[in-house]
């Protein structure tokens, strides 16, 4: 059943509407700015993959934050879901060129890992004794297997979802269910793995227990915080406006302040088990956050990555205005920046503050060609599940 009985077609994007024709400009400035930030990398390449690690880190997290909430809405079906699970879609299908993206890591693992030069390791007993798992054919091996993971998974809710659109039957959205219950459990573990990987062991003598699930709670809200602008966007044009409405934004204003809540939480939970627990080799990893400038970064997480967005997305008002909500997430996607420079630049540097050119550009280098892959993965679907049992709630509520 679709909406107002219109066809397949009446629901797929023009090929002449305004976001097509963002595609290729994104790509190009996408090249060129990591073109521009790979000859800085030429005189500074330990601040080049520091940089580049940070855009990439950002944008990842949109997508593989976009798969997580995709197989939640599978999970618990709504409204909310439906009017946004082609962005989640087309999003978590970037994944692919997240792998590509990637390689330049690779190339700068000396750079980046202390545990991936040997003559470190050679005089340090404790990355002796980690040797076993922070080592770089292994660390290279575990990063296939995760992308593996995210990209099968999320390729089969790609092509399920559009078999629900071409027939009334059931037996789709069961795969989907139950995709999405596995995928969720896979999920987890490979984020909690991939984060102690290419995040934590930045600084291998330090650690957390919940480092994971911090990582888990931003990729979430990082999820929403693009989503939402973007179907802000399309709202404003068929086919989108013909199905949204305030309700599903004020949904998804409720599901990103819960978010916002869980980063916070989390986040607070991580410092206070720490620093009551008074452990050198915990603490340092604070320490080196609360001077050199690094502490007012911190202080601005607080105010505008949590104390600003909670108390604004408490208001209705707010919340059922597109508008208002769309800048909301725009500011909620600019404190993950700062939050991803916040966890990664000490790493390199952690005496001062340090911000580099590159620290700027690399994040819109990676950003121009993640834009260019989303966008093109919206051509020519259908912008809204066709035969989604949500369909109905949402054209008649």
């Amino acid at each position: 059943m679709t909406p107002a009985g219109t066809g397949a077609q009446a629901f797929v994007l023009a090929e002449d509407h305004v976001l097509f024709r963002l595609e290729r400009p994104a790509l190009v400035t996408g090249i060129v700015v990591l073109a521009l930030c790979a000859l800085g990398g030429w005189f500074g390449p330990a601040q080049f993959f520091h940089s580049y690690l940070i855009g990439f880190m950002f944008w990842f997290g949109v997508a593989l934050g976009s798969l997580a909430i995709l197989m939640v809405s599978h999970l618990t079906g709504g409204a909310w879901g439906a009017v946004v699970r082609r962005l989640l879609e087309s999003a978590s299908r970037t994944l692919p060129v997240l792998a590509l993206l990637f390689l330049p890591i690779l190339f700068g693992l000396g750079q980046l890992y202390e545990w991936a030069r040997p003559d470190a390791v050679a005089r340090d007993g404790l990355l002796q004794h980690k040797h076993l798992y922070l080592n770089v054919p292994f660390f290279v091996v575990r990063a296939i297997l995760y992308f593996t993971v995210w990209i099968t998974v999320a390729g089969f809710l790609s092509r399920w979802s559009l078999e629900q659109d071409r027939s009334n039957d059931p037996a789709p959205g069961r795969r989907l269910e139950l995709l999405s219950r596995g995928g969720l459990v896979l999920y987890g573990l490979t984020v909690t793995f991939a984060a102690v990987d290419w995040v934590m062991s930045l600084e291998p003598r330090w650690f957390s227990s919940i480092f994971g699930f911090l990582f888990m709670g931003a990729q979430g809200l990082a999820a929403f915080a693009f989503v939402i602008p973007v179907a802000a966007f399309l709202a404003q044009t068929s086919p989108l406006a013909q199905v949204i409405e305030r309700k599903q934004f004020h949904d998804l204003g409720n599901l990103m302040l819960a978010f916002v809540m869980i980063w916070a939480y989390l986040a607070f939970s991580q410092l206070l088990i720490i620093w009551s627990g008074n452990l050198p080799e915990e603490i340092s990893w604070y320490l080196h956050r609360s001077h050199g400038g690094w502490f007012w970064i911190g202080i601005g997480l607080i105010v505008f990555h949590f104390a600003l967005p909670f108390v604004v997305l408490l208001l209705r008002a707010v919340k059922q205005n597109p508008g208002l909500l769309a800048l909301v997430a725009l500011l909620v996607i600019a404190a993950r920046f700062f939050d991803l420079l916040w966890l990664i630049g000490p790493s390199l540097d952690s005496s001062r503050l340090h911000l580099s050119w590159m620290d700027v550009l690399a994040p819109i280098g990676v950003g121009g060609i993640w834009l260019a892959a989303f966008i093109a993965g919206l051509r020519g679907r259908p912008l809204v599940p066709l035969n989604d049992p949500s369909l109905p709630e949402i054209a008649h509520e």
